[in-house]
């Protein structure tokens, strides 16, 4: 056993070591797409009221441990209609939750719905937080009285193969409508790449979430270095689990276009401890283990 003079020393060691290297406080997150472009506007609401659930996904990524605090996404609200609900889901990248046996047991392997699940949202949710329930607040802010998206794709245009590629709906028109979204229960996430899926149900017509550049320019944020920016997704419950690419699939064409989806997400990231600190750390810990051992080896 140390005697009390050691263990001070080296309990004081710990302490200062220790010390030098515990990160201050959370560096802050923030992570956007950009402005909406005009090209697409995709429909997304809850299956609620006699309607079909739709769900449309684009990506972020995430380096370290990370909070979600709040978010924004910006979208076509027909004029008149008033907001009733507001959900947020998080999905992972397929083959993450998902039943890969439906594939033939490989998650490379298209299924009889979609020509591929490759760099798709998984099978079900990782997490959600909705408005009804009481996991998320929202506020919305009019950008703009008429916007016009050239493209859409509305309740009904979404389909199996081979019927899949429909060219979209169509242009459609409404107003700009940005949802800005509070967590009052924040989604605790580990680094990975995820999906995220905002859905608005209207007391009339439905809400269609509005694309952004593809590459993302600026205010976008970029992608961090060595990750894909994968395009937009959508499925309803019909096609549930499957889904289909916005661009490569339903629109269709040689080359077909990509899209992303307008949104922005606000966090806190733990911070990581610069090398040199690192090293003092593992500097503590082999004094720490020296003194015991000298300790131990003096004769009794």
């Amino acid at each position: 056993m140390l005697g009390r003079p050691i263990a001070l020393s080296c309990a004081s060691l710990m302490f200062l070591t220790v010390a030098s290297v515990s990160p201050a406080s959370a560096e802050p997150f923030f992570f956007s797409t950009g402005d909406p472009d005009g090209l697409m506007a995709t429909a997304s609401r809850p299956g609620a009221g006699g309607a079909f659930e739709i769900e449309t996904a684009d990506d972020f990524v995430l380096t370290g441990a990370t909070t979600l605090n709040s978010a924004t996404f910006t979208g076509l609200v027909p004029g008149g209609s008033s907001v009733q609900s507001v959900a947020v889901e998080i999905y992972r990248v397929f083959p993450n939750d998902s039943d890969i046996g439906r594939t033939s047991g490989s998650p490379t392997f298209s299924t009889s719905q979609v020509p591929t699940r490759v760099n798709s949202p998984s099978d079900v949710a990782l997490d959600s937080r909705d408005s009804a329930g009481g996991t998320l607040t929202f506020v919305t802010g009019v950008l703009s009285n008429s916007f016009t998206a050239n493209n859409s794709v509305q309740p009904g245009g979404i389909h199996p193969k081979p019927g899949q590629t429909t060219l979209g709906d169509g242009p459609v028109t409404g107003e700009e409508v940005e949802f800005s979204v509070t967590f009052t229960t924040s989604f605790m996430l580990g680094p990975d790449h995820y999906f995220f899926v905002p859905q608005v149900q209207l007391d009339n017509g439905d809400f269609l979430w509005l694309s952004a550049p593809r590459p993302i320019v600026s205010p976008g944020t970029p992608f961090p270095a060595g990750s894909t920016d994968l395009q937009s997704w959508t499925r309803d419950a019909m096609l549930d689990p499957d889904w289909l690419r916005v661009g490569t699939d339903i629109v269709g064409g040689a080359p077909a276009p990509t899209f992303n989806a307008a949104f922005s997400l606000s966090g806190t990231t733990a911070a990581i401890p610069e090398p040199a600190s690192l090293m003092m750390f593992g500097a503590g810990l082999l004094g720490l283990g020296l003194r015991r051992r000298r300790a131990r080896a003096k004769p009794r």
